[in-house]
């Protein structure tokens, strides 16, 4: 499909994309009403899903970034206009990040699909809806992209459709662009939560082994990978998880509408991250790269109401190209 060509246009400050990113989350006051249900998974841990329900046919589900959860500005935010326009979501929290730690030394990576397909699974064989539709943001977007790539033309026909949202698609190389002094401060933020949850993990399991010392002085993504995601996961080095967890190589197989939109402006995104040429052989995968918008921001001012555009996109491309009904 065409590259589309972005309309969306900040004010001056909000084009600054680190005034972006931040933006969202520390200053939008966006909250969403969730019935939570917890499901069993076949390895005996549980995942925790926050509905949203206003009696639709269409159901979407919604995956948050790294660290995120239901209550991430991004997720609240995109809840409420999609109840607003009559769909139906789900909030899928991946293992523990919905407020209380999982029940294995596993959690959740950049290309664990097992788990959206479980999840995917579950809500085919226990509701009733004819369309659904996945939205991923940010990891969450890697897995929504990764997942529909793998399932191609073998995916159920109720999932209809897929949107991913400001998402390292090539890992090696969006690492790289993490490692710089750019990101320092994002990578404190997500380093704050990710090792206090592995030292928790490693209190709940003795029997791991973990080098204390080296995680406090971690630095990098690529220090955490090789002390808890390559021996947990099984993966034989950083650079394998990397290549096996990154949705970028599966682009091509995707069998739905599908939509990517990666702000060029975006720090955390690599070179490798705007699969142009990907869009233009598809017949499915859509790409729009507004010049601005940082990392799963798109705030266009500081007035509230104005801060919907991405919410508007998402909803657009459902109605227009997904082609489900919308009020």
């Amino acid at each position: 499909m065409p590259v589309f060509t972005s309309d969306f246009l900040p004010t001056i400050p909000f084009r600054n994309s680190h005034f972006n990113t931040m933006y969202r989350p520390l200053f939008m006051k966006d909250v969403a009403t969730f019935s939570r249900k917890r499901i069993t998974t076949w390895d005996f841990d549980f995942i925790d899903l926050d509905f949203s329900l206003v009696g639709s046919e269409t159901l979407v589900l919604l995956i948050h970034g790294l660290e995120g959860s239901s209550e991430s500005k991004y997720m609240t935010s995109t809840t409420n206009h999609l109840n607003e326009k009559g769909l139906d979501t789900v909030c899928f929290n991946l293992r523990s990040c919905s407020g209380e730690d999982n029940l294995l030394l596993s959690t959740y990576h950049s290309g664990k699909t097992e788990d959206v397909n479980f999840v995917v699974n579950h809500l085919l064989n226990h509701y009733d809806y004819k369309n659904i539709v996945i939205i991923g943001f940010s990891l969450g977007g890697n897995l929504t992209l990764k997942y529909l790539g793998e399932k191609n033309d073998k995916i159920s026909p109720i999932i209809k459709g897929g949107i991913a949202v400001s998402v390292p698609i090539d890992i090696a190389s969006a690492e790289k662009e993490m490692d710089k002094l750019k990101n320092k401060l994002y990578l404190e933020v997500f380093f704050k939560t990710m090792k206090t949850k592995v030292l928790e993990k490693v209190y709940k399991f003795p029997e791991f082994q973990l080098d204390k010392e080296k995680l406090f002085k971690a630095t990098k993504f690529k220090h955490l990978e090789h002390l808890y995601t390559v021996p947990v996961f099984g993966f034989e080095s950083p650079e394998d998880y990397w290549k096996k967890a990154s949705s970028k190589p599966l682009i091509p197989l995707i069998k739905k509408p599908t939509l990517l939109i990666n702000a060029k402006d975006d720090t955390f995104l690599s070179k490798e991250c705007y699969p142009i040429d990907e869009a233009q052989n598809s017949e499915f995968f859509f790409l729009e790269m507004p010049n601005y918008g940082g990392h799963v921001g798109f705030m266009s001012s500081f007035k509230p109401k104005e801060n919907t555009w991405l919410e508007k996109r998402i909803i657009r491309f459902i109605k227009e190209n997904i082609q489900i009904p919308i009020l």
